[in-house]
Order: C-alpha cells, then structure tokens, then sequence
C-alpha cells in the first residue's frame, strides 16, 4: 500500500445495528476499487473483516477490524465495529478513534436498538456521520418511510443526498441530489439517465433543504441566499462541509451493498465532505491528560493511542494504534507514557482484515498495528520519550453480567488462566477473576453473547473445555440475641495433657469483630488472652448455620480457668472455638445476604415494566432521576441473589435500550423461608 499524507486520509468507524450489513459492504467497496477480485460472503466465511474462527462460525462480527480502501488517491480507514452491544468496548474504541461515522441502517428493517445507540453516543462526542441505508433491493422496502422515521427519531438534521428510483424488486438507481442527476445502477456500474419528470418537485425540496442549511454557516451565504442568488460550487461544497461537520447535517445515502449501487456516491461523500484528521474543525477522540494538545501534524513530537490489541495464535500481541501527532518509523523505539517503559517495535504494519501490509512509516491521523509490544496494553499512550504526550484512557462499562466457570480437566485448569489474560488484553470490557470467597472462577462481561463467546474460544482457540456452575453468594451470617457460655477443652491420655476453661458473652456488634476481657482475679492468665482471641477468630471463617463467615459480634471471655501444667495456648485456642460454637447457637443467628445498589437508565416507556420487576427481585425504588435525554435513571436497592441475569432480564424487557449499573451496599438479613432453603442446599453440598 502508497504512503499517503495526513490530509488525504479519512478515519471511519463503521457502525450499526446487528445484521445491517456493515461486513457485506466492505466487501462491496473493496470489490468496487479492485483492492480484491472477488467478494466474500458472511454465510460463507470468507469476508476480509470477519476473519476469527468465532465470527465465521457464528456469522457475526465479533471484534474491530480496520480495513483502508484506496479511491481516488485518498486513504479511507475503515474501522469496521461489532452490531452487537455486548461488544460496546469495541465500539466505544473504534469511535475515539475516528473523525467520522458511517451508520448503517437496514432498509427493511428500519431504525433499530443499535442504531439509535449508536446515535446517541455520536450525538454525545460531536461525531460527524453518514447514514448509508442499505438494503434498498430486499423486498417489501419503503424508502420514504425509513426517511420519515429517521426524522422522527433524529430529527430534521438528517438530509437526503439520494433519492431512489424504484425500490425493493423495482429498485433501479438513485437520484444524487446535489448534483441533479440520476444513475440507473448495473452492479457498481453506472449510466446516468434523465431524473423522471414526476419527481423533479421532489428533487428540488430536498435541494432547497440542503440550500438552507449551507447557507446557515455564513453570514454572506445568509446574504445571498436571502437575495435569491445561486451559491457558487466552491461555496456549496464549503457549506455543506461545514454543515456537516458542525453537526446541523447529516447527509443520508441509499444504495446497496449486494448489488453494488450507491457506493460511488457513498465514496464520493466521504472524501468530498468528511474531515481530514488534521482538519481544525475535527473531533479528535482522545483527550490529553495534561499540558497542551499536540497537532494532528507529521512534523510534531511523535504520540498515538492504542485503541484495540489482536491476540493473534501465530504472530502473537498485536496492538492497534492511531497516530495523533508526528510520525512513527519501523526502526524507531516506542516509549509507553502510560508504563513510563521503552519497547522495541517488532513489526510495524497496517492491517486489511488479518493481512498484514508492512510500512516503513506511520504519519499522523492514520492508524496502523505494531507486533511484539509485550507491556503495551488497550487505551496506552506511545509518545516520544523527549516530548511526553499522555491522552486520557478511554472509559469503558465495568461488566455487569458473570458466569462461574470450571475447567473440565486438571490439563485444562493449567491452561485456562493464560488463555483468559489473553482475552482479558483484547477486550477491556471483559474480566476474569477468583473469587476469593467463594472460590470460584467466575467471567464477566456485557451480556451472554460475549461470555458464551468467550466460552468458545477457550475451547476452539486454546483448547480449553469448560462448564457453566451456578454462581455462589458470599453469604455472611451474625447473631440477633446474646449468649453467655462455657467452653471447655480437657484431655488426658498420659504424660502432659490439656486443659482450658473459658466462659464468653456473644453479643451483636457494629464493628464486623470485636474481642474484649473482663476477666479479674487470675482465673485466666493474660498470656492465654491471645490463644483464646484466636481460636475465636479462627472460628470466624465458618458459621454455624450454613458455615458462611461470620461478621458483626462482639466476645467478652470474662471468667474461666486453668491447669497449672496442663494449659496451654492450644488448649485455650479449642476451648475458645468450642464457646464460639455454642455460642452462635444460643444467640439466635441469622443468615446475611449481600444488598446491591442498582441504577437502571431507561427510556420512560419502560418505567412500569422495570419498577414492577425490581418489586418482583425483593428490591425497593429509591427514587427516579429524569435525564437530559429524556431518559430516567431508576435508582433502587436489591438482593444480589436476584439480580445474576439482570443484564439479560433487562435487556428483553426493554429491547436492549437500557443498561444499569451496580455496587455492593450492605448486608441485610435474609427472609426466613429463602434462609432455610440456602441452609439446607449448604449442608446437602457439605455432605
């Protein structure tokens, strides 16, 4: 692949709802400016983008793949993007770091989940955006209606740049109204015929739309609008770009991926009016940390993000980055502001799907891969060493769904803490960890699709079979009442043996332990206090009732007594564990179970649905929070026993358009009725 300079490279990422055709269009545009010589096919499993085992298995694209296309001496990096939003990270990454989305939208589908998602996080870091709807040949597709609705839903700012002729079976080309022309499509080929006379009116409203909005973004284009004159071609372009790029226009293009028709003009859109990296008006996605912020300029100071690290079985890490500033040389040293470490480059690269296209040098704006870079993680700042650069890391959603895993063999249980670190590094969204509690090895994630994946690729890429157990609770219990009881240890067999005698009050306590004496007269000696704290202590870890730890209580050994040849610690340590016991028994224990605060942000459609099932889990609302965006935060408190699926259970119950956040709060006493059922699973499992 040519070197190209800053100002003819264009950064997109491709973004849309699940099965809108973003992986079907890069093979389109591929096809169309001969970058390959045949398209793939996802039902197939030989597209450039979807290239991992799971994607071709499951048919989705799964993980962010950049694919540059070459048209008209210009570089357009797209940044291809997951449809679905358990993959958030990976979208979230892909829009930092472009200047520009292109929104897919199913013609005959209409606006979905993902897209307005999408929307709204482009709406919320001022992201200029193309919408391509796709799809216009399927059957039973109405394009005015898919217009009607974006304006419903987005609002007037989204411009039709095309009209259709025909659409579904009777779709034969676009109208490029901009242009004023009209093109009957054979595949990507092109003929331009006369526009139809019963849609010239058309043509020209949406004209005059576009006029509008181009002459807002000047006070002497206000003017002559206003005077009835024509805009010039230099100031229309100039117009529009600054329209869209402000963000007051949206340009929307029909086409499709299938059969080819539209991408010209899809192209043509993209270099014409989307925003070189070094444009001044552009978004740059990654905030400095501190000092100033660097040029998009090959002649600053070198610095880049990693936006995106591929664990590749046979190259090993490789980590992709953009450039924000200065230029990067295959023989250069990298320095890691964010590690303040020097690594050595092993490869430098960019990449089209898997395939790797070596480059001697990387300037600012485009993106490219490095190899071999073994402390380099997702979201680091490379920078020159000379001229420190340090960009915010990106924010991305803490997991709020986990599965408990076990290896299903003890060669699989060596092998599956490496192979879930190297998952770990490509999806900063996804975390593997022991609870150290409940012993279990648990995932975590966005939603069931990620962790089954995950599951997966243990098994296909590293080859490590695993199970799915239920998730255990880190139950706690403590005592309601008081107790007052002896503990008493003696052994003779012989020679020395053991006695140790202590008498112990058990009460509730807001310290999670408390130990205390009161002891008078020598009944114990004091050396022995130590010995019988411990034996308490120790006897901690394990209840009574179900043998949860235990929190909350206060011991008092306040009376006792002793052996002046047989006592000794250990013995004080048993009597002290034999009072414990005794005494949580006679002190009425009860059995916690951890409360979780949750916020759940929802569309106001949804309030009853959630709220009455937030009932249902044994939660109570705390209180609404209206949004900006129209949405409500729920904030409400709930056993964390009722809330393993939550992410699913809320997903369906709002069509994917809420998301929710949770953290530990407190422990509370668990009703009676479900607090001896989880003591008898207990003893059933000790048995």
């Amino acid at each position: 692949m040519k070197a190209y300079s800053t100002e003819k490279i264009r950064n997109l990422a491709l973004v849309g709802h699940s099965g809108s055709g973003k992986t079907s269009l890069i093979e389109a545009l591929l096809f169309s400016t001969g970058a390959i010589n045949r398209k793939g096919k996802v039902e197939d499993g030989n597209t450039v983008s979807d290239f991992t085992k799971e994607e071709i298995n499951k048919g989705i694209s799964m993980s962010t793949s950049v694919v540059p296309i070459e048209y008209k001496d210009m570089k357009i990096n797209l940044i291809d993007t997951p449809g679905y939003f358990d993959f958030v990270g990976e979208i979230n990454g892909a829009l930092r770091a472009a200047e520009a989305a292109l929104l897919l939208v199913d013609a005959s589908a209409g606006i979905e989940v993902g897209t307005e998602k999408v929307w709204d996080y482009c709406e919320r870091i001022s992201l200029p955006r193309i919408i391509f709807v796709n799809k216009m040949e399927k059957e039973n597709v109405n394009f005015a209606k898919v217009v009607s609705d974006l304006h419903i839903d987005f609002g007037k700012k989204v411009i039709p740049f095309t009209i259709t002729l025909g659409e579904g079976e009777g779709f034969k080309g676009l109208i490029d109204v901009l242009n004023k022309k009209a093109y009957e499509y054979d595949g990507a080929k092109r003929v331009e015929v006369p526009i139809p006379e019963n849609r010239l009116d058309e043509v020209e409203v949406v004209f005059t739309e576009i006029t509008e909005v181009v002459a807002e973004t000047d006070d002497e284009l206000m003017e002559k609008y206003f005077a009835g004159e024509e805009f010039t071609h230099e100031e229309f372009m100039r117009g529009v770009t600054a329209a869209l790029l402000e963000g007051t226009a949206v340009p929307l293009i029909a086409g499709s991926a299938d059969t080819g028709a539209g991408l010209d003009i899809l192209l043509d859109t993209i270099i014409d009016y989307m925003p070189a990296p070094n444009d001044e008006r552009a978004n740059i996605g990654f905030r400095i940390e501190e000092g100033d912020a660097r040029k998009v300029d090959a002649n600053e100071p070198f610095s880049g993000v990693v936006f995106k690290t591929i664990i590749d079985p046979f190259v090993g890490k490789i980590s992709l980055f953009k450039v924000v500033s200065g230029k990067l040389s295959k023989d250069d040293e990298i320095y890691n502001a964010s590690k303040d470490e020097t690594e050595k480059i092993g490869g430098l690269f960019h990449l089209r799907g898997k395939t790797q296209m070596e480059t001697n040098e990387v300037v600012a704006g485009d993106i490219a891969a490095i190899s071999k870079l073994s402390k380099t993680e997702t979201g680091d700042t490379l920078s020159n060493k000379a001229n420190k650069t340090l960009y915010k890391r990106i924010k991305y959603p803490k997991p709020n769904l986990y599965f408990a895993i076990e290896p299903k063999s003890k060669n699989d249980e060596d092998k599956i803490g490496p192979a879930l670190q190297r998952m770990q590094d490509e999806d900063p969204t996804f975390i593997s960890q022991r609870n150290s509690e409940t012993k279990q090895l648990t995932i975590g994630g966005q939603g069931n699709v990620q962790l089954q994946a995950v599951i997966d690729r243990l098994k296909d890429e590293f080859g490590v079979a695993v199970t799915t157990v239920p998730l255990r609770i880190a139950y706690r219990e403590t005592i309601k009442g008081k107790s007052d009881v002896q503990g008493r240890h003696k052994k003779q067999s012989g020679g020395a043996g053991q006695y140790g005698d202590v008498h112990v009050r058990f009460e509730p306590s807001a310290e999670e332990f408390e130990f205390t004496e009161e002891v008078f007269g020598g009944s114990v000696p004091r050396n022995f206090f130590p010995a019988v704290e411990k034996g308490i202590r120790e006897s901690l870890e394990k209840g009574v009732l179900a043998g949860y730890p235990v929190v909350n209580i206060k011991a008092t050994l306040y009376d006792g007594s002793y052996h002046p040849v047989d006592s000794n610690e250990m013995a004080f340590k048993i009597a002290a564990s034999m009072a414990f016991k005794k005494g949580m028994e006679e002190a009425q224990p009860i059995l916690l179970e951890p409360i979780m605060k949750v916020e759940v942000n929802i569309p106001e459609d949804y309030m009853g649905d959630v709220m009455g099932d937030m009932n249902k889990r044994r939660g109570r609302i705390l209180g609404m929070e209206p949004q900006e965006d129209g949405t409500q935060i729920v904030v409400a408190e709930a056993p964390h026993s009722e809330l393993f699926e939550y992410s699913i259970d809320l997903r369906s119950m709002t069509q994917a358009r809420g998301n929710f956040t949770m953290e530990f709060e407190r422990y509370e006493e668990v009703p009676q009725m479900i607090a001896e059922k989880i003591i008898e699973e207990a003893k059933e499992e000790a048995e």
